[in-house]
This record gives C-alpha cells, structure tokens and sequence, in this order.
C-alpha cells in the first residue's frame, strides 16, 4: 500500500464501495455499530460474540497500523445481541498515512450500514481536575490540523456520504453521553469518570510544556494524536457519535518537572483500567430512540 501524501478526494466512491461490497460477501454480519479501538484497548474486541476477524492486510484499500498497541484487525461480532465491527487499530497522520487513509474506514462503516460511532483515544489530561487513569466522556473538539487546512473533507464534496458544509457543533452525541453518565453511575465507576474538550495535535511528539499551557488556555481538557478526523467524516455522513478518552499521562506544565510522557506509560495506564472498562462495557450502557445497544466503557 502505497502511504505517501495525496489529498482527502484521492479515493474516489468506488473505493468504499469495493471496499465495503467485499466485506459484505465476506460476512453474513451487518453491524449498525462501529467502534474504534485506541492505544492499548483493541482487546476490547474480544468482547464481542460470533466474531468474526479479518486482518488488514487482506482487505482492499485498508492500510496497517504500525504503532504498539494497535493490532491490526478489523472484527465484526456481537454485543448485547447487536451486531457491531471493532477496529483493533487505528491509523494516525505520524505514521506517515494522509487525512484521507486515516479516515478511510469510517466511509466504508457508512457504506456497511452503520449508523452510530464509538470512538476511544488513548491521551494525555490538561484539565488539572483530571487523574490518571480517569475517562473523559467528549463533549467537543479543537480541530488543530484543521485550523492548518489539513481537513478530510476538504477537495471534491461526493454529496453521496453527505453535505458540502457539515454541522460540528453537535459533533458528539449529547443522550448517548447523558445515557453513559448514568450508567457509570448505576456501576460504580463515576468516580473516574470526567467530562471534556479533546484536542487533537498530530503527533509523534509529545506536547512542549508552552504548547501545554496554550491549549489549557484554549479550553482543552485533554490532548491526544487522533479521533478528530474520523469523527468530522463520520458527522459528514450523518453517523451519531460517541466519544471516549482514557487519560493515561498528565502533561507536564511546569519547566522544574522531571516528568517526561511516553508511549510506555500509555500502554500501562490502558492496561490498568481494562476489568473496569469491561465491567461497564457488558452493561447496556447506551441505548438510543433507534434501540443501538452501544458500549460507553471502552
């Protein structure tokens, strides 16, 4: 697979199209659920029943994620009885893959039939009320690459997944994240469970303590290296979207810290809270008017 730079309208309909039409006659699956799995959480998937798992490499036009932690698998199964797809791994801007790679599969979700997105993030906490190890439910975004003109819908609009200028300001559910709450609380876990704006900056570098300090100031509570692509694609599509964060690291504000962030620390930090994102994750935690059964514990 060819990963060098090209831009958003690279992929023309046909290749969703082949894309999606090869996992339909591969499956007898037909999820109306996505979920997208972050660093360290693709073990997710293994909760899922009838699954069944598709390495990237086989199917058309998907990449592979080179980073730790990201597996590599795209897995249809289900959950409470509902039939979802999971992403064992996702694709970032620093490893090289351009906007509209990273946010390929969420198109072919749509051409699958899927109508709402969980989306998980690995990232680091800029609100100070934040612990490691806490869940920050998204309520919004800052759109850093797209303030750079790095946006997956810019070029060629197909008017087939959805309009030239989309909505953002009701990006992330608001009754799905209301639905969440309530069961963190009805399952004990409320007390790490926190509420905020997600900033996506590109990556690989962590942040620099200066850029630390401007985005506190900009009203972002944690920062992360991804979901925000996907989840400008998906609202284009009209997909409904649910939003987690796993704070794994605080950043460092202070210039006498010795604390440094690291990828290593990311991964432990996921693998701490995994019994507690199963436990929520086996409930009905969300249900929607349209009866999807979602996971808000992932």
């Amino acid at each position: 697979m060819n990963i060098s730079s090209s831009n958003p309208s690279s992929y023309k309909y046909e290749d969703y199209r082949e894309t999606a039409d090869w996992l339909l006659s591969h499956t007898e699956q037909r999820p109306k659920i996505a979920i997208i799995c972050g660093s360290g959480l693709g073990g997710l998937a293994d909760l899922l029943d009838n699954k069944t798992v598709f390495p990237y490499k086989d199917i058309p036009h998907f990449p592979n994620s080179t980073v730790q932690g990201h597996v590599s698998q795209l897995v249809f199964g289900e959950l409470q009885g509902k039939q979802c797809v999971c992403m064992r791994g996702r694709f970032h801007f620093y490893e090289g893959y351009d906007i509209a790679m990273v946010t390929y599969p969420v198109r072919v979700f749509f051409l699958l039939g899927v109508e709402t997105l969980i989306i998980t993030n690995a990232a680091g906490g800029l609100n100070p009320n934040f612990k490691v190890g806490d869940i920050m439910l998204i309520k919004d975004h800052i759109n850093m690459p797209g303030f750079a003109g790095h946006n997956p819908l810019c070029g060629h609009n197909d008017e087939r997944f959805g309009v030239r200028f989309p909505c953002m300001s009701d990006a992330y559910d608001k009754d799905l994240s209301s639905l969440a709450k309530e069961t963190a609380e009805e399952q004990g876990c409320s007390s790490f469970i926190q509420q905020g704006v997600y900033c996506m900056l590109t990556g690989p570098t962590f942040e620099t303590i200066a850029e630390c300090r401007a985005l506190q100031k900009l009203g972002a509570d944690a920062v992360g290296m991804s979901t925000v692509p996907e989840v400008v694609v998906a609202r284009h599509c009209g997909l409904r979207v649910f939003g987690l964060s796993l704070i794994t690291n605080k950043v460092v504000t202070d210039y006498n810290s010795q604390e440094k962030a690291n990828h290593d620390e990311v991964l432990e930090t996921t693998g701490m809270r995994t019994q507690d994102l199963q436990r929520m994750h086996h409930q009905q935690y969300l249900q929607s008017a349209t009866t999807l059964v979602i996971s808000a514990g992932i």
